[in-house]
């Protein structure tokens, strides 16, 4: 009975929460760990305005005036637009000042008059209403007008602004807006235009905004606007224009001040085109079909403030074309195919305050980009590691790849306090199944020699993410200023080889004990059995083609690059378009060709192993006792299979989709290397080790063995004295003996 409630004790319960508690002690000692800076300022820093003192970019807009001078706390909007520069320019108006009276005598019904200005918003008009000579705005969005007659607006030579988006208006008479010399402000935005006839706006001498955007317009010559000497504001977003008047645009508009020409279908611009735009302020030509710009495209437009030209199709910008664009504040460049940027190409650019690169790749980065532009305050990469190039900028985007940030290697507590659980299971749980298995008896000692090199493989996980987790102590608050050192620098790529080492090692050894079983269950009559030599022979090759498909990046730079370095954890998930393409097709061949032909061989294999067991249990109906183990044989192939489908069809289908240039998020990134690639590290002790019958059996018998020692020790003592003290006559002969002596 002694031995039963030995066997039945609970004693993996006691020894998994001392674990756990050991493992949260550890993880707190080392989370309370204090490492102090690295470097001094400038990296990853921002001056405080004239004031020689510098801060850490997250200080930035925190909402408290960390500098003596306040400069942390200036500027801290970016609308990375015109929107900026139009909220200086105009100036609105006091709304004390507005009365809600109307002051005129005729507009239709349904409409509402304050002052001189009617609105007439979704009211169902379909034709130009009669309206009061005094009206100095109208509005008649969102109703049904198609067509602008002539004079449509003669009675009307008050009027300043006119508002006559969303109507869909296909035909714009000629002598349409004639009369109106005081008009500042029209807006024909998201209508059908498709045409509009030369001198359409000769008479609009004021004009300062002109807004065309969402129009299907075809061309726009020269001779439309002209008369338009005094335009402001040019907005042609959304159109299908193809090419923008091969004479120079501001002949007719010296004043121009705002264009915007927008989603249209521009795929050249001339060197004379903007030539006579002095006056320019803001240039949008977003999303259009530019190839390339002449290098003299910019060289009168001194007066620039907001250049857009992000959503084209340009691969290369001359070296001097922004020479001549010393007012610039705002340059967008976004989403454009863009092999290169030159080292100087942002020289000329003192006064830039914000630079939009999002969705450029930029093989050549370096810091001596971003040095000339001192005033620059808000930045706009693709990858969150370009930020560390541009260490003086207050604002970089993004602040995250999803697995680190401008602070920390780690971006988030989860990740944090994940690495240290999933590196202390992975390296104690293997370490552990070592230690048994070396201490109990196995029936096959070659299978059992191959479990623990699979668990010293696994191991190197464990230990993989142990090192991550130091150094995303060492790097915490700072990570940004040594983002850039981290990712070249030898430990990387120590850790990264370490990793892929594990991994791939793994895979291989897994396929080996995968086919081995196999052939034991399927073919059980066969002599086809590794002896101790053969098997030596396969662990070894194991070992060292491992070691070759790590180290093989390492040794040839210019073939692949910084192949473990393209982010913080150091290990080459998936494929980037500026990646090498030697690079790309070995990592290719790796994930997807070895890996994925060792998880079929897997999956098949079990899936076979299942069916010979099956069958064999239906052959044999007189043994209905196997049933129960065949049962538990079937869990065990399950959950094998099942875990490595858990950690390799995610990765699989990761890299399959950055082949097809699908942007992966840095979150996936995350959870693929923490959670996600140790899974078969961490469970591998569990299912090859910790749940089969036999090793169970000789743990609880080694335990129940450890426990009944002391109480055998003390049963031993008992019986002495208890023979002692029932044999006096023996006692009694002694101590006459003695006395006689």
């Amino acid at each position: 009975m002694r031995f039963v409630r030995c066997v039945e004790s609970a004693f993996p319960s006691d020894l998994l929460l001392i674990w756990i508690f050991f493992t949260i002690s550890i993880s707190a000692i080392i989370a309370g760990l204090d490492i102090g800076p690295l470097e001094d300022c400038p990296l990853g820093h921002f001056p405080c305005g004239n004031v020689s003192i510098c801060l850490p970019q997250v200080l930035h807009c925190n909402g408290q005036k960390d500098c003596p001078n306040g400069a942390d706390e200036d500027n801290c909007g970016d609308n990375s637009g015109w929107a900026d520069l139009f909220d200086r320019a105009f100036k609105r108006a006091n709304p004390k000042d507005l009365t809600t009276d109307c002051h005129l005598e005729q507009y239709p019904d349904h409409c509402q008059c304050i002052n001189t200005e009617v609105h007439c918003v979704r009211v169902s008009l379909n034709s130009i209403p009669q309206v009061s000579a005094r009206v100095t705005s109208l509005s008649l969005k969102s109703n049904e007008i198609r067509i602008l007659p002539d004079e449509a607006f003669i009675k009307n030579m008050q009027l300043q602004r006119l508002f006559l988006q969303e109507n869909c208006i296909g035909m714009v008479s000629i002598l349409a807006f004639n009369g109106l010399y005081k008009l500042q402000k029209l807006s024909l935005s998201q209508n059908c235009i498709s045409l509009l006839p030369p001198g359409v706006f000769s008479d609009l001498h004021k004009l300062k905004w002109l807004i065309l955007d969402g129009n299907p317009i075809a061309t726009i010559t020269a001779n439309t606007f002209t008369g338009l000497s005094s335009l402001f504001f040019l907005s042609m977003v959304n159109t299908t224009l193809e090419h923008l008047p091969s004479a120079r645009l501001c002949a007719h508009m010296p004043l121009l001040s705002w264009l915007d020409i927008e989603g249209n279908h521009i795929k050249t611009l001339g060197l004379s085109t903007l030539l006579t735009c002095e006056h320019l302020t803001v240039l949008s030509l977003r999303a259009n079909l530019l190839k390339s710009l002449p290098e003299n495209t910019f060289q009168c437009l001194r007066m620039l403030g907001d250049l857009d030209l992000s959503s084209n199709l340009i691969k290369e910008l001359p070296i001097r074309i922004f020479r001549d664009l010393s007012s610039l504040q705002i340059l967008n460049l976004s989403k454009n195919p863009l092999d290169q940027i030159h080292p100087g190409q942002f020289d000329h650019l003192i006064h830039l305050q914000s630079l939009g690169l999002e969705g450029v790749e930029i093989p050549n980065i370096q810091t001596r980009m971003f040095r000339p532009m001192d005033n620059l305050s808000y930045i706009y990469f693709k990858k969150f590691q370009y930020c560390s190039y541009a260490p003086h900028v207050r604002k970089c985007k993004p602040n995250s790849d999803g697995l680190s940030s401008l602070e920390d290697l780690l971006a988030n507590v989860v990740l944090r306090v994940s690495v240290w659980v999933m590196a202390f299971i992975t390296c104690f749980g293997n370490l552990f199944v070592i230690g048994m298995r070396t201490v109990l008896r196995a029936e096959n000692n070659l299978h059992a020699l191959c479990i623990k090199v699979l668990c010293c493989a696994d191991c190197l996980m464990g230990v993989y993410l142990f090192f991550v987790g130091v150094f995303d102590v060492k790097f915490r608050g700072e990570y940004n200023k040594n983002a850039k050192l981290w990712m070249e620098s030898l430990e990387c790529r120590t850790i990264g080889f370490m990793a892929m080492l594990s991994s791939e090692v793994s895979v291989m050894l897994l396929t080996y004990l995968t086919m081995e079983k196999f052939v034991v269950i399927v073919f059980p009559f066969s002599h086809l059995r590794p002896s101790k030599g053969q098997t030596f022979a396969v662990l070894t090759s194991i070992w060292l083609l491992g070691i070759c498909i790590a180290a093989v990046p390492l040794f040839n730079e210019d073939m692949f690059g910084n192949y473990y370095g393209h982010n913080g954890v150091c290990f080459p998930l998936h494929s980037e378009r500026m990646e090498k393409p030697i690079a790309k097709g070995y990592s290719t061949g790796i994930f997807l060709g070895l890996n994925l032909v060792a998880f079929l061989i897997i999956v098949i294999s079990y899936s076979s192993m299942f069916y010979s067991i099956y069958k064999t249990g239906i052959n044999a109906t007189e043994l209905r006792g196997r049933l129960h183990k065949d049962v538990a044989m079937a869990h065990r192939f399950f959950f094998i299979v099942f875990s490595d489908a858990l950690c390799w069809i995610p990765i699989f289908l990761v890299k399959i989709l950055s082949l097809l240039e699908v942007e992966i998020p840095g979150t996936i990134t995350s959870w693929l290397v923490i959670f996600i690639l140790p899974i078969n590290s961490a469970l591998n002790p569990i299912l090859y080790t910790l749940t089969t019958s036999l090793f169970r059996e000789q743990v609880k018998l080694l335990w129940c063995h450890w426990q009944r020692q002391p109480r055998l020790k003390q049963d031993r003592k008992s019986l002495t004295s208890s023979v002692i003290y029932m044999d006096p006559s023996r006692s009694s002969y002694y101590h006459r003996t003695h006395n006689q002596t």
